[in-house]
């Protein structure tokens, strides 16, 4: 089925520089991003030798926080096709993915949680085919020696940080719920000097969530930013 240039490229050891991280409770989540897995399936199989289908994407669940934004959950099946370089064979794969959209509109709110879950299901799917595509990350024992790798190093400064002269510090004893849907998306809360910022990747893809949270943007920093009497009133 596939070539042996193919094969030899699946069975490599992933890259470490293509894994991001996230923190979900205390919990601290790998992963691949969504651009990065679609296009490492483009280089290995060819850009006219894979193709997905989008099987069923259903609306789970609706909803109102204390905010009044609206969050919506999409499940989405999606199933992959990878041809030979000759079409004349194919494997077929499927698999699910869910996504949560949070917004001060509906349509803003269906659009971010139909469009996550259909990337959350083709990072899914596309994870049979080896390390590649990021399967090694499911392995819940090599998550646990990873978190317990980065306890014992030095932790390392996000760009967003590098801009600011005052230290920061993760929330910690006062960390409100009220930030529950942007650690859901994969963002951390910090203490900056008398304010709260946000930090993470993909952050203006995430901004009407970063907003309705009452974040402010600060174009001299490049950063989100709220004061913390603000949180406190």
């Amino acid at each position: 089925m596939f070539t042996d240039k193919q094969n030899q490229v699946l069975a490599y050891e992933l890259d470490s520089s293509r894994i991001k991280s996230r923190s979900k409770g205390n919990v601290s989540l790998s992963y691949l991003e969504g651009f990065d897995v679609i296009e490492t399936a483009n280089k290995i199989f060819g850009y006219g030798n894979w193709d997905y289908n989008i099987t069923s994407l259903t609306q789970v669940s609706q909803e109102l926080n204390h905010n009044q934004n609206n969050i919506i959950c999409y499940k989405a099946v999606i199933n992959i096709t990878v041809h030979d370089i000759q079409h004349s064979k194919t494997v077929t794969r499927e698999d699910v993915g869910f996504g949560t959209g949070i917004a001060k509109t509906l349509a803003d709110a269906h659009e971010g949680g139909a469009k996550e879950a259909v990337t959350d299901a083709i990072k899914r799917t596309l994870r049979s085919f080896g390390n590649q595509f990021g399967n090694s990350l499911y392995d819940k024992s090599r998550q646990h020696q990873n978190q317990s790798q980065q306890m014992t190093q030095p932790q390392q400064y996000t760009q967003q940080q590098q801009y600011q002269q005052q230290p920061m510090q993760q929330l910690q004893n006062n960390t409100p719920q009220d930030y529950a849907s942007l650690y859901n998306l994969g963002l951390t809360i910090m203490e900056q000097g008398q304010n709260l910022v946000v930090v993470g990747d993909d952050i203006f893809a995430k901004k009407d969530s970063i907003k309705a949270c009452g974040f402010r943007w600060d174009g001299a920093t490049k950063m989100w930013y709220k004061p913390i009497e603000q949180q406190a009133a």
